[in-house]
């Protein structure tokens, strides 16, 4: 059976390893003073039959990257970021990952509910591997 943490750990790894801040579920322990970082939210995902003898070997799983800056531009410079680091496939031990597909999301929003006010856009990615 396909574990989620594995994966989950993956996609931290190739965002941390940008450069970028990243906290899960909410923002990073220790904030940058550029007000840049982005946030993990991933679901358990769900393993998938590969064959009518029902093995359930296939991984399927969606997370989003929450992407936050004081401005606008600044908000989608961490989205290019994190574009980037997703582009290529993950390394996820004993497994073959797709490259994570990118699922868009909704336009640049402010949030008034922190002072100074800051500006998220949340991106949301499809992850899917087999056994390598």
């Amino acid at each position: 059976m396909p574990a989620v943490l594995p994966h989950r750990n993956a996609v931290l790894a190739v965002l941390q390893a940008s450069g970028l801040a990243v906290g899960e579920g909410g923002a990073p322990a220790t904030v940058p003073a550029s007000q840049m970082y982005a946030v993990l939210y991933m679901d358990p995902g769900r393993s998938l039959r590969e064959s009518l003898a029902d093995v359930r070997s296939t991984f399927q799983g969606l997370f989003q990257v929450t992407c936050v800056g004081p401005t606008v531009e600044k908000a989608l410079w961490v989205a290019d970021k994190v574009r980037a680091a997703l582009y290529g496939p993950l390394s996820v031990g004993g497994r073959a990952t797709w490259r994570p597909e990118e699922l868009g999301g909704p336009p640049v929003q402010r949030d008034d509910d922190v002072t100074p006010p800051l500006y998220f856009v949340p991106v949301q990615y499809r992850l899917m591997s087999i056994p390598a």
